[in-house]
């Protein structure tokens, strides 16, 4: 879809300028990995966020075009609403709805302020993201792989419900395609399923991988790759499967929520259980969010037994020398609305000899 169809939405950029106080270091909700995010007021009182694309972002009208395409089109209570855009020269503006309660990250890693979420609070989110996918997935028009999803992509309205932001990585499908392949990585590695990293091969299988790392982080209240268990820090989906094999999963549960009932534990061992089972490395073993879902809002579902998860780059490959060479690069902000952690890997060919006289391809032609 060409840009031009959005032309209703598009916003006149003074008008964007006004309310964002010509985009004044007060009214700065954070920094993310293509830009700013300015908090507005528009003249009817309406409250607005803007994320002003950054004129250095390489990709900035790629993701620009990508974002405003997919999301006017997405309308859905568990996503972030596009109101509008707005261009003016070089500048590139996203208008959204503005969530007062910034990102899921805000609260979740912050040792205070994440005894404010309560289980009733983290499960009704848990299901608000998984409600969202699901219909990125299989209920909206288009087939949406967001291939981004992280807790600083979910945002929180005034009631605590979530709501999945940032499309600008997302890709679109066709009705009949379930699944590509890409030779840019893009995304935040703690939460990448192993067949992208290592191969470029995405599907919506990826995003459910995603989902389920966000899920256990959830329920420790911790990030994934610096889970701390005492003194060590180590892998978060590690220690909850060997945590599940002994048969001590509620050891991975955030202190602040093992003052619930017996129904609240038995309920968070299941979310446990359920977020191994995204995080399986066989691709096909992993559930869609259309088995997810009723997972969630079903107790009496049945759970089959999960497989060990892949541990990030964890993979069956016994011979380090024999991994795909992987040019990686990655850039980093820090804000209360966006912590991107955007990593880029460009998967590039190269050569290998084995006996130094003939070329060993390790990707088949």
């Amino acid at each position: 879809m060409d840009i031009g169809t959005t032309e209703s939405l598009q916003y006149d950029f003074g008008t964007v300028q006004v309310a964002t106080n010509d985009f004044s270091v007060d009214n700065k909700l954070g920094q993310g990995g293509f830009g700013a995010v300015y908090k507005g007021v528009l003249e009817d009182g309406k409250e607005i966020a803007v994320k002003k694309l950054a004129g250095d972002s390489g990709q900035g009208v790629l993701e620009f075009k990508n974002e405003v395409v997919i999301v006017a089109k997405l309308q859905h209570r568990n996503l972030v609403r596009l109101l509008g855009f707005s261009i003016h020269g070089h500048e590139r503006l996203l208008i959204y709805e503005f969530l007062p309660n910034t990102s899921l990250d805000y609260f979740l890693f912050d040792p205070t302020k994440r005894e404010f979420l309560d289980w009733e609070k983290r499960y009704k989110i848990i299901k608000g993201i998984a409600k969202g996918l699901l219909y990125l997935h299989e209920d909206s028009r288009l087939m949406i792989i967001h291939r981004d999803m992280k807790a600083s992509n979910v945002l929180l309205d005034a009631e605590m419900n979530a709501k999945i932001a940032d499309f600008g990585m997302a890709r679109l499908f066709k009705r009949d395609e379930t699944e590509a392949n890409t030779s840019r990585i893009v995304g935040t590695l703690a939460y990448m399923a192993p067949e992208y990293i290592m191969y470029g091969h995405f599907s919506v299988k990826t995003d459910v991988f995603s989902f389920g790392v966000l899920l256990l982080e959830i329920v420790a209240g911790q990030r994934n790759h610096g889970f701390q268990n005492g003194e060590t820090i180590q892998n978060l989906l590690s220690f909850a499967w060997k945590r599940w094999e002994n048969g001590t999963p509620s050891d991975i549960i955030d202190p602040t929520l093992k003052t619930g009932s017996a129904i609240s534990l038995h309920n968070i061992i299941r979310s446990i259980h359920i977020g191994l089972l995204c995080v399986q490395e066989n691709v096909t073993h992993r559930p869609t969010m259309g088995s997810v879902v009723p997972m969630l809002n079903n107790l009496s579902i049945l759970l089959p037994k999960p497989s060990q998860p892949a541990f990030l780059v964890h993979s069956t490959i016994t011979n380090p020398k024999m991994l795909l060479p992987l040019e990686f690069s990655s850039s980093s902000g820090s804000s209360n609305l966006e912590r991107p952690e955007v990593s880029t890997i460009n998967l590039r060919p190269s050569t290998f000899s084995v006996n130094d006289v003939t070329i060993s391809e390790i990707v088949p032609r």
